[in-house]
């Protein structure tokens, strides 16, 4: 069984296709720059296999339609050796990010899911509008496949409502559906499922706190395998410093930047987004970089770690106290899986509560599940690389049955 996955941005078309039988990746491939005079094709058929090629071209790419057509004219080229023709491929999984109330699990795409996903569009302007255009181009080029939505939102979805309410007007949650739903639910789940395989238990035995540290951070609080708490909120701006988005801040603001600096609320909304985070304090938000200029004396990309890890250190605090009990920390992502120096920051001074790193082996890159937590420690500390791309396929499949 052959499943495509399919994360379609606003100006971008991310893919992999998995032989499922063994989870093999037949191909990986981006295009971007979508609508620009020079588009950017890449694509790797069989990667890290005595077949792998690498795919590289610069050329107009006017819409998604035409990326995706791009996209299959490779993966059916005869000398790619990947699928003779689209209807190779049993099922498309297509990453929704945001399905509201109404999606608590990954499902097959009819016309009332996608209305029911155009109606969550005031919730993710920037996300559910390519998320549709990516499933409609995708029913058409290959429609003897099922077409799977995986949603970053459905995993939250078992929050209780004393965790998810903001305490506002409670007709603004009735009428405006303003409440907290988190993101990188298949990210969180997935390292979840990882975690629980490695340390020989089921997932429903288990408290887990999994931080997801990259551009984008977020950490929840899993009880018994199911999410009830996370810090990312009606959008992803909530909760940790990201590598250009706020976190957490005073609602007042807003209020203060508009009296006093006479910005209206579209630019204090990008500010928040695109200028703050890591960015808006040192300048960067490249971890890497922001690693280089402390050793070279930069005193803001010190206090841009510092805020940071901070700001994770905290929530690990209130989800150890959410839970009670905590099995595992697992840390994933870009930074999570890479960075020993944010991961030692993070956890420093928890080893009362019985978090306690080995810091030989946290120095180390996390290439596979890894744990980082020494003999001592009560709670294991894991390092986990995440997977969406294959976490939508196995989703994709479970639906296929």
């Amino acid at each position: 069984m052959k499943i495509l996955v399919i994360n379609s941005g606003s100006s971008s078309i991310k893919f992999q296709l998995f032989e499922m039988a063994d989870e093999s990746v037949l191909a990986s491939g981006l295009i971007e720059r979508i609508g620009e005079k020079k588009g950017h094709i890449k694509c790797i058929l069989h990667p890290e296999t005595g077949k792998e090629r690498i795919i590289k071209r610069v050329e107009l790419i006017v819409d998604h339609k035409s990326g995706m057509h791009r996209a299959v004219d490779i993966l059916t080229d005869p000398d790619s050796g990947v699928i003779s023709n689209s209807s190779d491929i049993s099922a498309v999984g297509h990453r929704v990010v945001h399905g509201g109330e109404t999606f608590h699990q990954p499902t097959p795409i009819t016309d009332d899911v996608l209305a029911a996903i155009e109606k969550n569009i005031p919730l993710a302007p920037l996300h559910n509008p390519p998320n549709l255009d990516g499933i409609l181009v995708a029913r058409d080029l290959f429609p003897g496949a099922a077409q799977i939505a995986v949603f970053d939102t459905a995993f939250h979805q078992s929050i209780p409502p004393h965790a998810y309410h903001y305490a506002l007007p409670y007709e603004l949650y009735e009428k405006q559906r303003i409440r907290k739903y988190g993101f990188h639910g298949t990210s969180h789940k997935y390292v979840a499922s990882e975690c629980a395989s490695q340390m020989g238990k089921l997932l429903e035995d288990l408290n887990l706190i999994p931080i997801h540290l990259g551009n984008g951070c977020s950490m929840t609080a899993i009880k018994n395998g199911r999410s009830v708490d996370t810090t990312l909120g009606l959008t992803p701006l909530e909760g940790l410093v990201m590598g250009t988005r706020s976190g957490d801040v005073d609602p007042a603001v807003h209020a203060y930047l508009a009296r006093n600096c006479g910005m209206d609320i579209d630019s204090i909304d990008m500010m928040l987004n695109k200028e703050s985070g890591l960015k808006g304090l040192c300048g960067m938000n490249d971890m890497r970089d922001i690693h280089d200029q402390i050793a070279a004396g930069n005193e803001r990309a010190r206090l841009a770690l510092e805020v940071q890890t901070y700001r994770n250190r905290k929530y690990v605090g209130a989800y150890l106290a959410v839970l009670g009990r905590v099995d595992a920390i697992v840390f994933t992502a870009g930074i999570g899986e890479n960075d020993g120096v944010v991961r030692a920051k993070t956890l420093e001074g928890l080893e009362p509560f019985g978090i306690i790193l080995d810091p030989v082996v946290n120095n180390q890159r996390v290439r596979e599940p890894l744990l980082l937590s020494s003999t001592e420690s009560r709670i294991q500390v894991w390092g986990i690389p995440t997977n969406e791309e294959l976490a939508i396929a196995r989703e994709a499949k479970i639906v296929l049955g």
